[in-house]
């Protein structure tokens, strides 16, 4: 009996642990990655090997590419600036900015999308890094060098076109995160639990039982060994960081006859699977979430 009992309230303890709520504004441990989220890669134009099937695409440009996702102190930084130019505008519980809208085809399933303002980031939700006095952005403690979240499509093409920039295109996206040889993960075929942040990979930002599923900093996964956790390099041939994992990101491409907006990479939140560079998600180009980021591309001259 007295065993039973004994027993009884270590299971209870451990139920009552394990459904203690999740701390979504806990401050995330800081390690410095020794990474420049300024510095970009040229890919050079010419053929790679498409898809989970390996079609022989060609590129015929070449163009730089960002070495790792837009931050939260790069995104602080450009909301400053673009507000101060009436570039983008606070309404409300979000930021919003003009955008000239799609052609619309009449598909069985597409929504038109036409000519107004719409969101870039919500202000209020608690997933958002960044905080807002009614006159400037800055970033929350912690988080800095993570990469820049729940942020629309809009959100993300504006901020690469207020600098010159434009999103990539999937197949842009595609050969800089696998090269020409078309490897199944930007490292090569196989995957372990220390080459990206994914569901399970048991890194110092991850703890189901109390904070959830939270980002590494951009190009976390660099060979460097952080508070006893190893990872490994796990860059693209090219030298591109985080093209698997941490963060789906935002693509470029519109299509005819549908609304719907592609992301590649994977995220934080998905089987390894979902991390092979030929996957994919969609969702409308309002969609926010905190495992969608983006990064951007230039053309060269």
């Amino acid at each position: 009996m007295k065993k039973s009992i004994i027993t009884m309230s270590l299971f209870l303890l451990f139920a009552l642990t394990a459904c203690q709520p999740v701390d979504f504004q806990a401050a995330p441990p800081v390690f410095d990655t020794g990474m420049d989220s300024e510095q970009w890669v040229e890919i050079p134009a010419g053929e790679f090997l498409q898809g989970q099937f390996k079609k022989e695409t060609t590129i015929d440009h070449a163009y730089e590419i960002m070495v790792t996702p837009v931050t939260n102190a790069q995104y602080a930084a450009y909301l400053n600036e673009a507000l101060a130019a009436d570039y983008i505008q606070v309404n409300g519980n979000q930021v919003e900015g003009y955008y000239p809208g799609d052609a619309f085809a009449g598909g069985r399933h597409e929504e038109e999308i036409k000519a107004g303002s719409y969101i870039h980031i919500p202000l209020d939700d608690p997933f958002l890094r960044l905080s807002y006095d009614g006159n400037s952005f800055t970033v929350k403690p912690g988080w800095e060098n993570h990469p820049m979240t729940m942020v629309s499509w809009f959100g993300a093409k504006s901020y690469c076109e207020f600098n010159g920039w434009r999103l990539p295109t999937e197949l842009e996206w595609e050969k800089a995160a696998r090269g020409t040889d078309g490897r199944a993960y930007p490292w090569g075929e196989e995957i372990a639990r220390n080459n990206a942040n994914f569901y399970f990979s048991r890194d110092p930002f991850e703890n189901m039982a109390t904070f959830g599923s939270r980002t590494t900093p951009v190009g976390f996964y660099n060979g460097k060994t952080y508070n006893h956790y190893t990872t490994l390099d796990s860059a693209s041939p090219y030298g591109v960081y985080d093209m698997a994992g941490n963060v789906w990101q935002w693509t470029a491409n519109v299509y005819d006859a549908q609304h719907y907006r592609y992301m590649r990479g994977g995220s934080k939140d998905m089987y390894e699977n979902n991390l092979r560079v030929w996957s994919m998600n969609n969702a409308t180009p309002t969609f926010t979430s905190p495992g969608t980021g983006f990064r951007c591309v230039r053309d060269l001259e």
